[in-house]
């Protein structure tokens, strides 16, 4: 039996949680040939948009006839010369996210931020002693170092690495039709703050320009690309390392909005209740997770660029060609018998969908700390999360829509909101046409629509300068009178009695059985 969190679910490494998922039926294994140039994609967005969400573990994925058509021939095999099997759509479901954070609900999950938030200073002896066994319990999530991991079973460098490069180990996807080569779509970016120490692990695409080179995809924005920038000063060569697969939870963790220097493999294990075992990489003196499938090695040079791109984005269109830096390959290490996890973005909804949904989840409690008018909020698919973002408050005094707004375009990641719309604490911003009833029943554009301007995402196409644009508040929240000119009474929401309402739920059970039998 595979180890277990206190939830019962294997969280440690990536095997055990495929077995996990199998039994569970959420997991499909296609045997056939299937080519991972445009294939794999094809067939796991169909999946994806018809709504039918498994895990899909590709047992076989060889060059066909699109990796003849962009001279790609290699399969990528193991240590025992099996093609290595590739896993999709891992996340693409509500349960499977929850299981990956070692949970049985996000509920759940959510419970364990809130917490510590809700705790406040011990009163008393009994309090503290309390508080001590909570802390103990948050404790054993710390990452935990070992002195070797499973994913150094198979350890490729030096003139092997010269005869076998990333695309003969791993099947790395091609996407896209114009993507600019094969990508690298789940990479783990392990870097280091050269000034204080403290690790990073982001997720930045990595095109595969040969055996030992990548494209490092760091937008100005990112963590890594600062720890970057400061190596770039200081003209000194910056030790990297990419971990594939592993603790499900940490592929997630890379994804999330944590503040700089707040370690992802301390925030994975907080939400697992299990230590992420890290060990030292061969070439270089950085830490990798020692359950990961795979570990790229290597340093990125100093001032070193290289043009990077096409790529089929996650807003569903094509970001464009762009210098970016360049990461060398020093040492491929993995399990013997490794499964490449990847995904793929494009048009939504697709399994990046999900990611989304447990950071907006998660990080709720967290965005009421600043905002404790905050009731709840919501980061739609459609429109790629940070294009906009629906949100609910109590609102107490003229003008408090905009300041939301205003807050919300200072606050962490969510400073990228192109969109915001207000909205009052009895609309629910989860169901869109609530909101669009509500708010165009609210609004008078000429007063509640408002724009500013600040920080976007690198990836945005539609602004003229990159990383800077527009950004437009539309307050649909009930107007106060005296707000912003407002003179009138505001009206209240057509309602039923609460009476009737009652009065009708003890007979509804009793009236649909007989209009049932009616028909």
């Amino acid at each position: 039996m595979p180890q277990t969190n206190a939830a019962g679910i294997p969280v440690h490494d990536l095997q055990s949680f495929v077995k996990f998922l199998e039994e569970k039926g959420e997991l499909i294994r296609i045997k056939e040939p299937v080519d991972p140039v445009l294939e794999v994609t094809e067939i796991a967005d169909r999946f994806v948009k018809n709504g039918e969400n498994p895990a899909l573990l590709f047992e076989n994925p060889v060059p066909g006839k699109y990796s003849a058509k962009y001279s790609r021939t290699e399969t990528a095999k193991d240590a025992d010369g099996k093609p290595v099997p590739l896993l999709i759509n891992l996340y693409a479901s509500e349960q499977r996210m929850a299981w990956a954070l070692g949970c049985n609900s996000i509920a759940e999950a959510v419970a364990k931020i809130e917490e510590p938030l809700k705790m406040g200073p011990p009163d008393g002896l009994w309090g503290k002693v309390r508080m001590l066994g909570k802390l103990k319990g948050w404790g054993e999530g710390m990452p935990k170092s070992v002195g070797k991991g499973a994913c150094q079973e198979v350890v490729v460098k030096g003139q092997d690495l010269e005869k076998r490069g990333l695309l003969d180990m791993m099947p790395v996807l091609t996407t896209w039709p114009g993507d600019g080569g094969p990508y690298i779509t789940t990479p783990l970016v392990i870097t280091r703050n050269p000034e204080n120490g403290r690790r990073n692990i982001g997720m930045y695409r990595m095109q595969v320009f040969d055996g030992q080179t990548t494209g490092m995809h760091w937008q100005i924005h990112k963590t890594g690309a600062s720890h970057h920038a400061e190596h770039e000063k200081a003209g000194t060569r910056m030790p990297v390392c990419v971990a594939i697969g592993g603790p499900p939870v940490l592929t997630y963790a890379a994804t999330a909005p944590l503040p700089p220097d707040i370690d992802e493999a301390l925030f994975a294990g907080f939400l697992t209740g299990e230590p992420v075992k890290m060990c030292e990489a061969i070439t270089n003196d950085l830490e990798v997770p020692a359950d990961a499938d795979f570990i790229i090695e290597g340093y990125v040079e100093p001032g070193e660029r290289r043009m990077e791109g096409d790529f089929g984005d996650h807003t569903g269109w094509y970001s464009l060609a762009e210098e970016f830096p360049v990461f060398h390959v020093t040492a491929i290490t993995s399990r013997r018998n490794p499964t490449y996890l990847t995904t793929m973005v494009g048009k939504p909804p697709m399994e990046d969908g999900w990611l989304g949904l447990a950071t907006e989840r998660l990080f709720l409690p967290l965005l009421k700390v600043p905002l404790p008018e905050v009731v709840d909020y919501h980061l739609p698919v459609a429109a790629c999360f940070h294009n906009l973002v629906i949100i609910a408050i109590k609102k107490r005094d003229p003008g408090h829509g905009r300041k939301v707004c205003q807050a919300l375009w200072g606050t962490g990641q969510i400073m990228f909101t192109k969109t915001v719309i207000v909205v009052d604490e009895d609309v629910n911003p989860q169901n869109v046409t609530d909101v669009l009833w509500r708010v165009t029943g609210s609004l008078d554009p000429a007063r509640d629509v408002f724009f500013s301007e600040g920080p976007v995402d690198q990836l945005d196409h539609s602004t003229n300068l990159a990383c800077y644009g527009g950004k437009m508040g539309i307050d649909g929240t009930r107007k106060i009178k005296g707000e912003n000119g407002y003179e009138r009474e505001w009206p209240e929401v057509v309602e039923m009695d609460a009476d009737v309402k009652t009065d009708v739920d003890k007979k509804w059970a009793d009236l649909l059985s007989t209009l049932k039998g009616g028909r």
